[in-house]
């Protein structure tokens, strides 16, 4: 009885020794959590969309807090949660520009020629290692829909063969750009009313040879072009947003009908 009593004593010593060291050490080695990060939390949308550059919204505010990141890190919040964050740090959040995203393609089944007849997963990762899909053209849109399975705000949709983004659902947060395996969907000013519907690098003539509705570097464009906004890299148009007048003239001079002027609810006709 009393090796029992002995036993029974010296274990509950043994845990409250254990116990103790335990709550000394939690307070030795705690890890200090900056009081804002929580608050800068608050702050933003809790969408984890990782369009910020970072795993999530938690980690997005520690490296705001942190200075590795700017109060707008956030493209889904915008303005709003910029200046909310803002006001956590202490510092401007200066303009925000809101950006939506673009699929620079016009390569529909009516326009675009075929090489093969697809068979396999209907995935546009998983065609570019089959072959790069279906369609000639390397730079085309694939129209798998992969961008489409990623987008939480259900923004885009393939019509006729090519993702279309609708810009009012479009929290410009960038997934699809990283999604697409062609990397022919960029992040574009929302309040722009030009894009040019191609991404082929290539020349004229092998454009012409692949796709009825790519860019062929003619640069009839950039001559029409008042404001300097539009220019041809190599055989390619792009436009230069911050120059861009929307003045459309570029569109009526385009001979390949692949310069669009819209009011941000352009769709590609099936």
């Amino acid at each position: 009885m009393i090796s029992v009593l002995y036993a029974f004593l010296l274990f509950a010593g043994i845990s409250l020794i254990l116990g103790a060291m335990l709550a000394i050490a939690s307070k030795i080695f705690a890890v200090k959590v900056d009081p804002r990060i929580p608050e800068v939390v608050e702050c933003l949308p809790g969408a984890n969309c990782g369009g910020c550059g970072f795993s999530g919204c938690s980690a997005c505010a520690e490296a705001i807090v942190r200075g590795d990141a700017k109060v707008s890190a956030c493209p889904v919040g915008g303005q709003q949660a910029a200046d909310k964050i803002a006001s956590v740090m202490g510092v401007d959040a200066g303009t925000v520009v809101r950006m939506r995203a673009q699929v620079l393609c016009s390569g529909t089944h009516n326009t675009a020629k075929e090489k093969y007849n697809y068979e396999g997963p209907y995935d546009c990762a998983a065609a570019m290692r089959l072959g790069g899909g279906p369609k000639e053209c390397p730079n085309g849109c694939i129209g798998f829909g992969s961008c489409v399975v990623h987008c939480t705000n259900h923004a885009i949709t393939v019509i006729n063969g090519v993702a279309v983004v609708d810009p009012e659902k479009c929290a410009g947060c960038g997934v699809c750009v990283e999604t697409c395996p062609k990397h022919i969907i960029k992040l574009i000013p929302f309040d722009a009313k030009v894009h040019v519907g191609c991404s082929s690098p290539d020349k004229g003539p092998l454009v012409k040879s692949y796709c009825d509705a790519g860019c062929i570097g003619c640069r009839l464009c950039t001559k029409v072009c008042e404001s300097g906004a539009i220019h041809a890299d190599g055989f390619l148009a792009s436009i230069d947003y911050e120059k861009c007048t929307s003045c459309g003239k570029c569109a009526e001079k385009c001979p390949r009908k692949i310069i669009f002027v819209q009011d941000g609810t352009y769709k590609i006709e099936a």
